[in-house]
């Protein structure tokens, strides 16, 4: 879950010394690993595999890499008042087509000492991605216009996702209501109520990111590109009875 609201609608990447990315990198390994740890417990297993850091640096990279923990938390932030914020439907929702529920996410991709960003937008029933982009920077058209190429194909019945500025915004969510469709939010700090991208993410990095040395941000999208198509159209899913997303989200 990356939540860059602080940041306002734009944040643009900086080059970073050597040893600041292998910390980032290695936090962003622990993080999703364990997106239970906070900032202390992250600190505390990177003093155990020998790296000189203190809370307070590892919390304000995880600040910069828009990472916290998922437990909940008391609600001490003020929200922004211009921006949408709108009730979790999906809690006991039993999903049972696809389009029934889309869930929509970004997250940090390393490449060469400057980091990107990633939003997929994922079918929930069929994990199927519909839609995924690749930025440089944070500007909110990035997720904008990933979303109305999602909806050039089809219509969700719900949209949901986290509360960050990108998303309740009024230029994303007056997209939603254009085509009618209903937006759910999960609750602050609680990146389980959008369990299915959530789990996807842990995927894509484990199967692609963590594998790869990116060069450049060309490197980076070629790449995702492959794996995606092969996500969708070859990657069988025991949850999915062993088919692909594709075989599922295209039967009906």
């Amino acid at each position: 879950m990356l939540d860059l609201s602080r940041s306002g609608y734009y944040y643009e990447p900086k080059p970073v010394s050597q040893e600041t990315i292998a910390l980032m990198n290695r936090i962003d390994e622990i993080y999703t690993d364990k997106p239970y740890y906070g900032y202390p417990r992250i600190t505390a297993q990177l003093k155990r595999e020998g790296m000189a850091v203190n809370h307070k640096r590892v919390a304000n990279l995880m600040r910069l890499m828009g990472i916290q923990a998922i437990y909940p938390k008391k609600n001490t932030s003020r929200p922004n008042m211009e921006n949408n914020k709108y009730p979790y439907l999906l809690r006991g929702l039993k999903i049972n087509q696809p389009n029934h529920v889309w869930g929509a996410d970004i997250t940090y991709v390393r490449a060469n000492g400057i980091w990107f960003y990633l939003i997929a937008i994922l079918d929930w029933y069929s994990r199927y991605v519909v839609n995924w982009k690749l930025s440089k920077n944070m500007y909110v058209d990035f997720c904008n216009e990933t979303l109305i190429e999602a909806l050039k194909n089809t219509v969700p019945s719900i949209h949901n996702s986290d509360q960050g500025s990108q998303f309740t915004s009024n230029e994303y969510t007056d997209i939603l209501k254009q085509k009618n469709v209903q937006i759910s939010m999960d609750g602050r700090g609680r990146c389980f109520d959008n369990i299915f991208t959530e789990r996807l993410w842990r995927t894509v990095k484990y199967e692609e990111i963590y594998l790869k040395d990116y060069t450049s941000f060309q490197d980076a999208e070629i790449s995702l590109k492959k794996y995606f198509h092969i996500y969708n159209t070859e990657r069988l899913h025991q949850s999915l009875n062993y088919q692909t997303p594709a075989e599922v989200y295209f039967k009906s």
